[in-house]
């Protein structure tokens, strides 16, 4: 049995009942470190959701995700999203999306606080030629470690036990994401997307 990670959460013993209850388990040994990235994959279905809040709160992990800041404007909406985690950043700003997000993370590393926000490379439930790059420019910047999580639907478990550092070799990164996810199953397996950086030539789908 591996070493558990030094960063551990207690969870939700009801949460934890439910996904049993569902058929489904979490595999999870901590965190490495108090910031880094969620990479969840495949996002194929809408009931990735609701399953992946019950695998969040049964590990007790308040990870979080980012979300243009005009979701945040509505009173209802925006208490609902940060209940579930979100984060307002302003897609306008002149640094970019990118640069305000890897702000977020220094500001929480000098005040040492926990940061960890979940990302659904693809971007959408629909195929993909694969992924987005917003997760992988804000760990590199931010310095941050990436944990690989498997939403496999064909075992029924999430696992949260991969963590890589990237590197900045883009080819060299993706190999090594692409043998952790190899062989996971989603929802909707027709609809998962290959694990490599979206083409250049497709502009629309990064624009998404």
């Amino acid at each position: 049995m591996s070493t558990p990670h030094p960063v551990q959460f207690k969870g939700s013993a009801l949460a934890r009942a439910l996904l049993k209850l569902l058929g489904w388990r979490v595999e999870f040994q901590g965190l490495p470190a108090l910031q880094g990235m969620i990479v969840v994959y495949p996002h194929t279905s809408n009931w990735d959701f609701p399953i992946g809040l019950l695998a969040k709160w049964a590990i007790g992990i308040p990870a979080h995700f980012w979300a243009k800041d005009s979701l945040f404007k509505f009173p209802m909406v925006g208490h609902w999203m940060r209940w579930v985690g979100g984060i307002a950043i302003d897609r306008s700003a002149p640094k970019g999306m990118v640069a305000s997000v890897v702000d977020v993370y220094t500001q929480h590393r000098q005040d040492k606080r926990l940061l960890w926000m979940a990302v659904a490379p693809e971007g959408t439930r629909s195929l993909t030629t694969g992924w987005k790059s917003g997760f992988y420019q804000v760990a590199v910047g931010a310095q941050v470690p990436v944990a690989l999580v498997r939403f496999d639907w064909g075992r029924r478990t999430l696992s949260f036990v991969d963590f890589v550092d990237l590197t900045g070799d883009v080819e060299a990164d993706y190999a090594r994401m692409a043998q952790v996810f190899a062989g996971v199953q989603g929802c909707r397996p027709e609809l998962a997307g290959p694990v490599r950086p979206m083409p250049k030539t497709d502009t629309t789908s990064e624009k998404k």
